[in-house]
């Protein structure tokens, strides 16, 4: 193929460093639910685990380009082995045409790479709207139904969802994906490897785990159509409200009142609030679950690299903020169930029972790119619990730790859930 002529080139190059620098200066315009929204999550597999506020509230954050002392003729300096490479590529390549968008992806997924960040990363177009529908909740997707970490060595099971493929087959939080249908996945990505566990409902996988403590296996799974609801809600003995939250997707808020109207009209002893395996969801639905329990003060503060803080404070209105309330928490606790489980904590609102939690606490902003040509999702702060704890990497530790056993899996037993009747029922 004929390299590109110099204006061209030029043209195209000040085309890109404009959307570059929009991008930047853009906290996102993204559809429905994410609408210029950021996110906290696991980098698991759209999952888990997004936040996401409305552009408003955003704090500036700078721009780049000469803003950061670099002039137009720096950044065209700095670019031009890109177009050579560019250039080299279509001029040399063995198999012509080569596809200029899938060039383009590879670009900015590898930009994204070089931040040396996990959880900073680029969605293509098939990513990104399978993210936004398992928050939005409008359809079904197709696969094992488990929240992963595409960041890690080999693609880690977060949490399975409830009921799902992936739960009734026994996949547990760390479970690691070392082989699919017998070809190993030592040294792949992530995201190739989380691609291949999809599938349509009905067709089965054959996933080789590595769990801690034990010789690799194989599970034999058959996907399924997955529509993970929000929440399940009943009366337990004692007189208990339960209420077990699975995502915090955008109509969280309205089906979690609901749930505790009914609750509370039945005079409960108390509340437990079930986070364990909740992998994530929007910043402002966790700050609307956390305002139901807390009726005024700091929930969360967000740190940014150059220390200053943004304080999120509870919405006026809790249906729940007066009654007695434990908190279940475990390792597959993440993001927005830590900054609730963090704020009820620290207010000393609640108790918390459990394990140890996940551990994620930075703040991604999610900006969907032109053309529909996937988003890009970028760190820009931490996030700090109301004493100004940070939890990232380290989790919380719950007031009181009950472990479960192998045991008491597989005879159905939960002494978490016991704990938090007992201290809800106790003289």
């Amino acid at each position: 193929m004929e390299t590109r002529e110099p204006v061209m080139k030029s043209r195209v190059f000040v085309t890109i460093i404009a959307i570059f620098i929009g991008l930047i200066i853009i906290a996102g315009a993204c559809s429905a639910g994410f609408a210029a929204g950021r996110f906290i999550a696991p980098q698991a597999s759209l999952t888990s685990f997004l936040f996401a506020q409305n552009d408003s509230e955003q704090s500036a954050q700078p721009t780049g380009g000469e803003a950061d002392g670099n002039t137009p003729a720096d950044l065209e300096t700095i670019f031009e082995p890109f177009w050579q490479a560019w250039d080299l590529i279509h001029d040399q390549f063995v198999d012509q045409p080569v596809d200029d968008a899938a060039l383009m992806r590879g670009a900015i997924r590898g930009m994204m790479d070089s931040l040396g960040d996990p959880h900073t990363s680029y969605l293509d177009p098939e990513e990104y709207k399978e993210l936004t529908t398992q928050l939005q909740g409008e359809e079904e997707y197709e696969g094992i139904g488990a929240w992963v970490d595409t960041s890690s060595d080999y693609l880690t099971i977060i949490s399975p969802m409830p009921k799902s493929p992936a739960d009734k087959a026994g996949l547990r939080t760390g479970d690691k994906i070392i082989a699919i249908d017998g070809e190993d996945m030592t040294g792949v990505d992530g995201e190739v490897v989380r691609k291949q566990v999809l599938g349509p409902a009905g067709s089965s996988v054959t996933l080789t785990i590595l769990r801690e403590g034990e010789e690799p296996f194989d599970v034999l799974i058959t996907r399924a159509s997955i529509n993970v609801p929000s929440l399940e809600s009943r009366m337990l003995e004692g007189d208990v409200g339960y209420v077990h939250l699975y995502v915090f997707g955008d109509k969280t808020r309205d089906e979690l009142r609901t749930a505790l109207k009914e609750l509370i009209a039945q005079n409960p002893t108390g509340l437990i609030l079930d986070l364990r395996y909740n992998g994530g969801g929007f910043l402002t639905t966790a700050i609307e679950v956390a305002s139901e329990f807390i009726d005024d003060g700091v929930i969360m503060y967000e740190e940014f690299g150059d220390g200053n803080r943004k304080t999120y404070e509870a919405k006026k209105g809790g249906i729940a903020t007066e009654i007695p309330l434990v908190v279940l928490v475990n390792e597959g606790s993440a993001s927005a169930s830590e900054i609730v489980a963090g704020a009820i904590q620290d207010r000393e609102r609640g108790t918390l029972v459990g394990a140890t939690t996940f551990g994620k606490g930075s703040v991604q902003i999610p900006t969907q790119l032109i053309d529909q040509q996937g988003a890009v999702r970028i760190t820009i702060a931490r996030w700090l619990t109301p004493s100004g704890r940070t939890i990232h990497e380290v989790g919380l530790q719950p007031d009181v730790e009950v472990p479960i056993t192998d045991e008491d899996t597989a005879n159905d037993r939960d002494p978490q859930l016991d704990k938090a009747i007992e201290i809800l029922t106790q003289p």
